[in-house]
């Protein structure tokens, strides 16, 4: 901006109008023009009159308003030159008895009239209030001046010169990221790894002036960035505790509820003598607040934009001594990034890039028609021209008339192509006609008024033993303690983003620092016992037996660990305490992963039969037709299912007929190997034959046997298998009474009744 200034100054120009959008940048700029502040711009062969809303009506200035040949260089906030409404005027369109005009007017009136707009971005065409303020004023040019414009002006850029840039050629210093990797995080963390480098800083910075005694002394401020005043003002009170900067008066908060004296002591920060040591702020040093003593800084607040992490990055950017020091720690500015650091290193070619024009072109398909997104109908390759747009017309519906003539069957069998013209695409489902003829299964319920039967199957589960504190000893604690003995270090990660010009290009690279040994919170050892008992509970139940033996575990893992509790009041660093407990946590762990396992059983109901069966339109009548295996017969009186087959005539199928019967019997269901009704044996799973209902709400399982195999190993294995099932279906008296029945072929030939054959079985 000086240069600018005086570049036109040499061409004639003699009114330049420098528009700042709030105070903070205006005392900035009023201060680069100052003669009188350490912040002034030297070296201008033009010196100008200064004219700001304080001075403008003073009869000094309006000798050099009227004077042809004096710079003049007026300084204004933007909301000082908007126009006025009938609730708030402004000092600049009033009449100045000593110009004889307003000044805003006089402006206007200037024919050589530059404009020089600081933040360009905040006076974007949108902002119409703002925007109209320094356009109407018709200047002769209008300069924005801005590092993040807005996407509608990048065409208008006249010279871009970035980050990376000046990284590269040793203007600014050298952004370094810094970070944990040992999964200690929060604020306070993130705040106490601050004040450490920090206090790193200061030790470099007095070491570099130790050896160069003629540079005027600078001392590294740290810059915390909060998301509201509340939470500022709870991150100054965390900066003020022992162990951060230690001190209420070091804190300087800064919001649009600062103070005057506040934003003095803002503007004095980089004085020699402030004692100001942390700034926390809130939305209110983001852009056009430069200073060259941050040395740290800290983002509380997420980085929502590339905009904001820029901003908030080059509020450090400036060189403590004015140039490289070639001192590391001097010439870096540390951004303690924990939980973003990913996101930020990735974000490192942001530094290089330089702002290009969106493009206008449009893409032009091969016919000269202009392309656009959206949903767009593609012929199948695979089908002749015109036959997908025939198919998406007529599609071939199951059931209804094809374009060809035929009927496409939904059950049928042969399929055919059909190209011709007549036709709809695609293949036809045809039905022959000798399946036609044919009356395939049809599915089928249980007969009406039949009831389910709720089947408790066992099914055993493999556990483990119920877990015991009293199961590890206090050997296996104290050698799980003897690994933390002694403290274990932790590290913050440094990665600086260097710059360097390669080829006419800036590359960006990330270059690892030496890692810095983080100072650790420190934590009682009788709080590090509390805190491994807890975790010892976080797997373990919390009874009267259990705690005690907690309490035991946790002692020997000290004593392992060299405490001898009772007797010491040592502190154990944070990254001991954690790493502590996580030994803790696997001692027990690994304890409970060894635990006994066991088989359990538990009853599973289900719900029989299984429906619908298909029923063959074949089916025999079970009382007119003889005995075929396997061949469904339907016709029965107490059967829950219509149809039911049979392997053997002699057992399974005289109890059907036995049962169908007998007046004792409501209801009777055949068991098929198939199915979800079955008993676990040590072979495998059981199917018996049958399940009846008596009238006395009695459920029967009942096994037909031949004589010749009813003494089987196998079979006798599944009888005593069965009864012990039935048994323990009793006892648990959940699914109502349960009965075995082994019957052979002789029981099932001489009994006449169901009564009969249950005094011949002797039932379980």
């Amino acid at each position: 901006m000086s240069s600018l200034v005086d570049y036109v100054a040499s061409q004639g120009v003699r009114h330049v109008l420098v528009v700042t959008p709030g105070s903070v940048i205006q005392n900035k700029t009023l201060a680069n023009f100052s003669a009188a502040s350490g912040k002034f711009i030297a070296g201008a062969d033009y010196q100008p009159t200064v004219i700001t809303p304080e001075n403008f009506r003073s009869g000094d200035v309006a000798a050099a308003l009227r004077d042809v040949d004096e710079l003049k260089v007026f300084v204004f906030n933007v909301q000082q030159l908007i126009r006025p409404t009938d609730k708030v005027s402004r000092k600049v369109r009033d009449t100045d008895e000593n110009l004889g005009d307003d000044l805003y007017s006089y402006l206007k009136g200037a024919t050589d009239l530059l404009v020089i707009a600081d933040e360009h971005h905040i006076y974007h065409e949108k902002a119409k209030a703002f925007s109209g303020a320094i356009r109407d004023l018709k200047p002769l040019g209008l300069v924005g001046l801005t590092a993040t414009p807005a996407q509608a002006d990048v065409e208008k850029l006249v010279f871009q010169y970035s980050l990376g840039e000046a990284i590269a050629d040793g203007h600014v210093k050298v952004p370094v990221i810094v970070y944990r990797t040992d999964g200690m995080k929060g604020e306070r963390t993130q705040l106490a790894d601050a004040c450490h480098l920090l206090r790193q800083k200061e030790a470099a910075y007095l070491q570099y002036l130790d050896i160069r005694p003629g540079q005027t002394k600078v001392k590294p401020v740290l810059f915390v960035v909060c998301t509201s005043i509340e939470h500022a003002t709870e991150t100054g009170q965390i900066l003020a505790q022992d162990g951060f900067i230690g001190s209420p008066s070091a804190i300087l908060e800064v919001s649009s509820q600062s103070s005057d004296e506040a934003l003095t002591a803002l503007a004095e920060v980089e004085s020699p003598q402030s004692p100001i040591r942390a700034i926390v702020s809130v939305n209110m040093l983001r852009e056009g607040w430069d200073v060259k003593n941050i040395a740290v800084i800290v983002a509380l607040r997420r980085l929502a934009s590339q905009t904001l992490t820029e901003q908030i990055l080059g509020r450090g950017l400036r060189l403590p001594f004015g140039s490289r020091t070639d001192v590391p720690m001097v010439d870096q500015v540390d951004l303690v990034a924990h939980d973003s650091y990913k996101q930020l290193l990735a974000q490192k070619d942001v530094l290089r890039q330089r702002l290009q024009a969106p493009p206008t072109a449009v893409d032009v398909d091969e016919q000269g028609a202009a392309t656009t997104a959206g949903n767009l109908v593609v012929p199948d390759p695979t089908l002749p021209t015109g036959r997908a747009e025939k198919l998406a017309e007529d599609p071939v519906v199951p059931g209804q008339p094809g374009r060809g003539g035929e009927e496409a069957q939904a059950h049928a069998f042969t399929i055919r192509d059909d190209d011709s013209e007549s036709a709809s695409p695609g293949l036809f489902i045809v039905e022959s006609a000798e399946r036609r003829a044919e009356q395939p299964p049809q599915p089928q319920s249980r007969v009406k008024g039949a009831p389910q039967i709720v089947f408790p199957r066992r099914e055993s589960r493999l556990t483990f033993a119920a877990f015991s504190l009293s199961d590890i000893p206090d050997g296996d604690a104290q050698a799980a303690g003897a690994r933390f003995i002694t403290e274990v270090p932790s590290f913050l990660s440094k990665d600086a983003l260097i710059a360097a010009r390669e080829d006419g290009d800036v590359v960006i690279k990330v270059a690892p620092q030496k890692n810095v040994e983080a100072q650790q919170a420190l934590t009682g050892i009788d709080t590090v016992k509390a805190d491994l008992v807890a975790a010892v509970f976080r797997q373990a139940e919390e009874t009267a037996k259990e705690k005690n033996a907690a309490k035991r575990i946790a002692e020997a893992f000290l004593r392992g660990a060299g405490v001898s509790t009772g007797k010491e009041a040592a502190d154990w660093g944070e990254n001991r305490r954690m790493h502590a407990i996580k030994g803790m946590t696997a001692l027990i762990g690994a304890a409970y992963a060894k635990r006994k396992r066991q088989m359990t059983y538990e009853l599973a109901p289900i719900t029989l039969p299984i429906e619908p069966v298909l029923v063959d339109g074949a089916a025999r009548d079970a009382y007119n037709d003889g005995f075929a295996k396997h061949v469904q017969f339907k016709g029965w009186q107490r059967n829950i299912m219509p149809v039911a087959s049979f392997d053997a005539g002699s057992t399974e199928w005289k109890l059907a007929q036995l049962f169908d019967r007998d007046d004792e019997i409501q209801w009777w269901l055949r068991i098929y190997t198939n199915g979800s009704a079955f008993i676990p044996t040590a072979d495998g799973n059981y199917f018996p034959d049958f399940v009846a209902l008596d009238t006395a709400g009695v459920y029967w399982v009942i096994e037909g046997k031949s004589d010749k195999n009813s003494n089987d190993a196998d079979v006798l294995r599944k009888k005593e298998a069965a009864e012990h099932w039935a048994r323990s279906v009793r006892d648990a008296d959940q699914f109502g009474e349960w009965h075995y029945v082994f019957a052979t072929e002789s029981h099932i030939r001489d009994a006449g009744s169901w009564a009969a054959l249950k005094i011949a079985t002797n039932p379980e």
